[in-house]
């Protein structure tokens, strides 16, 4: 499915960008397969509760995690949670596995990990097997994001 909120929200904003659908993935590196992108080109978008209905979105290269502490000091808060997939989809209108900033059913604030600059990056197109490619300074730009090191690199397994 390639008509989604999120296609149609990049398309709205002029942004160059390619559409990929694909099948199941269950991996980074099936994700980056799929998408024929580096790992760290394939962004997650986490969303994170900083109150009782405050979210905000936060852009998270391939191979990186958040960094609680970085990014608590980046905002000014001592305590972010995770919601859980009811509330996170009610908070973004997407499921798990599917959320991106755009066309997210409220603007929330986005905050991205200043690795993915000058990068083309492929997010979630908003349904499963859906992706969007697009250069990361466009996205950031277009969502008004703030840009900084809010990652670590993902533990050994």
């Amino acid at each position: 499915m390639s008509d989604t909120p999120a296609v149609r929200a990049v398309a709205a904003a002029g942004i160059t960008h390619q559409v990929i659908s694909h099948g199941p993935v269950r991996s980074l590196a099936e994700a980056a397969a799929a998408r024929n992108a580096e790992i760290r080109d394939v962004v997650k978008t986490i969303v994170v509760r900083r109150g009782a209905d405050d979210y905000l979105f936060v852009l998270v290269p391939g191979g990186r995690v958040i960094s609680w502490p970085k990014l608590r000091t980046l905002l000014g808060v001592s305590r972010l949670s995770l919601p859980d997939a009811a509330t996170a989809k009610d908070a973004t209108g997407y499921e798990r596995g599917t959320i991106t900033p755009f066309g997210a059913t409220t603007a929330w604030p986005v905050i991205a990990d200043e690795r993915i600059a000058g990068r083309q990056i492929s997010l979630g197109g908003g349904a499963h097997g859906t992706a969007i490619t697009l250069a990361a300074d466009d996205a950031v730009t277009a969502l008004t994001a703030t840009v900084a090191d809010v990652t670590d690199p993902e533990p050994e397994s």
